[in-house]
């Protein structure tokens, strides 16, 4: 097997196996709680320049197909896992995950110790990382590969939404008849959210990331969705800018995640970069407004800050924050008390599930219904 290294920005050192394509990558080191869907994590645009360690120990046992991912490659920057799977075992399967990584030049590294790389996260926060495979790289030495990895770029500060975005302008048709038209601003859309508002009628307008008011708007839209996507929010002023334009006109709004930071900066809130952010599809999040319990998908290194005691005041009105994550109180959901506008940190549309939120689609379509 060919040797690697996955070295950290603070000079821890693990020592593997080459795993996908071989080379070197950089990115902001995470990892992921999920035991299922990796084929939807590695093609998230959310993980851009990311290197994502998976904490479930098995991985690759059902291969690839061509109906799971969320984009047309994987976007993830570099992959850690424990056990890759020797044989790709499923009838749905096209193909093995070790071979598309190579296919998609992705570099990655089977290690030993990914329960003890992950208590590292978890006590030291993430940081930059970089994975080195082949005897070459190895044999420049640690002391020589953690300075390259201290001298790549930070995720703090990153534009990142305008890379993974379409560039051109595209269509989901509604399934059935068409109820509503929806322009989606795409920092980094999954390809199961469009598929869940078409499943309820509407026909989606997925427009770029750096798409203006008046593009959005242009649309006659009966409302405007904000999405996913990578990077520090307080780096995306445009979008910004696009969505004061859109509550100005009073447009119902939905915005998840990325979308979610990028609302809480329209109105006039702060964001902040988590720890080590929360990525798995277990978290549990309360709705303030009913007391439900939904456990949920994350993917999110950013949250918004907001005053969790009572309304407060926007420049739209009085607003809330409506949801919270019951791990750690950090900010999940926010909403307008007098203008329909909502968002969520959290991902109702999850293709690999939990599906406990999908909920959250059907009241952006009771939104656009009650403001016609």
């Amino acid at each position: 097997m060919t040797p690697a290294l996955l070295v950290l920005e603070d000079g821890r050192v693990f020592r593997g196996a080459a795993y996908g394509a071989e080379g070197e990558t950089f990115g902001e080191m995470v990892f992921n709680t999920g035991m299922t869907g990796y084929q939807e994590t590695l093609t998230d645009p959310s993980y851009a320049r990311q290197i994502v360690a998976m904490t479930s120990p098995h991985i690759g046992n059902t291969g690839i197909n061509g109906e799971d991912p969320e984009s047309r490659r994987i976007q993830v920057a570099g992959y850690v896992v424990r056990e890759p799977a020797r044989v790709a075992s499923n009838w749905r399967a096209t193909g093995s995950l070790g071979s598309a990584l190579r296919d998609q030049s992705v570099v990655g590294i089977a290690i030993s110790g990914t329960r003890a790389l992950t208590r590292h996260l978890r006590d030291r926060g993430a940081m930059r990382a970089g994975i080195f495979s082949g005897a070459d790289a190895v044999a420049l030495g640690e002391d020589a590969l953690v300075e390259r990895v201290r001298q790549s770029p930070s995720m703090e500060g990153a534009d990142l939404a305008r890379d993974v975005s379409t560039k051109e302008p595209y269509v989901v048709q509604a399934e059935g008849e068409r109820r509503f038209t929806v322009a989606a601003v795409d920092l980094g859309i999954k390809s199961m959210t469009p598929h869940r508002m078409s499943e309820r009628g509407c026909e989606v307008h997925v427009l770029p990331a750096t798409s203006t008011t008046e593009e959005i708007l242009a649309l006659a839209p009966d409302g405007v969705f904000f999405s996913n996507g990578p990077g520090d929010p307080a780096a995306a002023g445009y979008a910004v800018d696009a969505l004061k334009g859109v509550l100005d006109a009073g447009t119902p709004f939905f915005g998840i995640c990325f979308g979610n930071q990028i609302f809480g900066r329209a109105l006039d809130l702060g964001t902040y970069k988590l720890r080590f952010g929360h990525r798995g599809i277990n978290q549990p999040v309360q709705d303030r407004t009913t007391g439900k319990v939904d456990v949920s998908a994350h993917n999110h290194g950013f949250a918004v800050k907001a005053p969790t005691d009572g309304s407060f005041d926007t420049p739209y009105g009085p607003g809330e924050v409506s949801h919270v994550n019951l791990n750690d109180g950090c900010v999940e959901g926010l909403r307008l008390l007098e203008r329909p506008a909502f968002s969520v940190q959290y991902h109702p549309e999850a293709a690999a599930g939990p599906h406990d939120a999908s909920g959250l689609f059907d009241r952006f379509c009771e939104l656009m219904e009650g403001s016609r």
